[in-house]
């Protein structure tokens, strides 16, 4: 028997050993130990209000995740700050304008248009504009060549090197 086989057949008979004992094992927790899940705010409104504007904010450790859907320390501290400043009575603008202050505005998902961000909103009609001019330069160069002229001799060579081969 092959050593491949051996091993193979060892690790079906373990698998099959260790399955009966997983099987008897709970896979949740006691039915009377479960709670309902409550908001993670005491008020629906102002929750509602962060959701919506986590979704707008970038998080910054994911970087193309949302505020709203990160999982990381880094998010849950902001919607943690977010969500206090809310109740301090403070809109959404005001929030904006805070965190925009303390992270730049790496943090929105749609920068203010302004001379930092101009090639950020330009730059994908720059490249545009640019590949537009070289394909359009490419098709004049293509019109502007002409054909070469035959050489009779070259192209009775060439007819005879073909009829040789066959």
């Amino acid at each position: 028997m092959k050593p491949r086989r051996i091993k193979h057949g060892l690790l079906g008979i373990l698998l099959a050993c260790t399955l009966p004992a997983l099987a008897n094992e709970p896979v949740s927790a006691p039915l009377d130990t479960l709670t309902e899940a409550r908001p993670n705010a005491d008020d629906p409104v102002i929750e509602q209000r962060l959701v919506k504007l986590a979704e707008d904010l970038r998080c910054l450790v994911c970087q193309n995740e949302s505020l709203a859907g990160s999982h990381a320390e880094l998010a849950e501290d902001l919607r943690r700050e977010i969500r206090g400043q809310m109740k301090a009575g403070k809109n959404d603008k005001e929030v904006i304008e805070y965190l925009t202050t303390r992270y730049g505005d790496f943090v929105l998902y749609r920068p203010p248009f302004k001379p930092v961000t101009w090639l950020l909103w330009l730059g994908p009609l720059l490249f545009l504009g640019v590949g537009g001019a070289a394909w359009i330069m490419t098709l004049r160069r293509r019109r502007a060549m002409q054909a070469a002229p035959v050489d009779e001799k070259k192209l009775a060579a060439a007819a005879q090197l073909l009829e040789k081969d066959q």
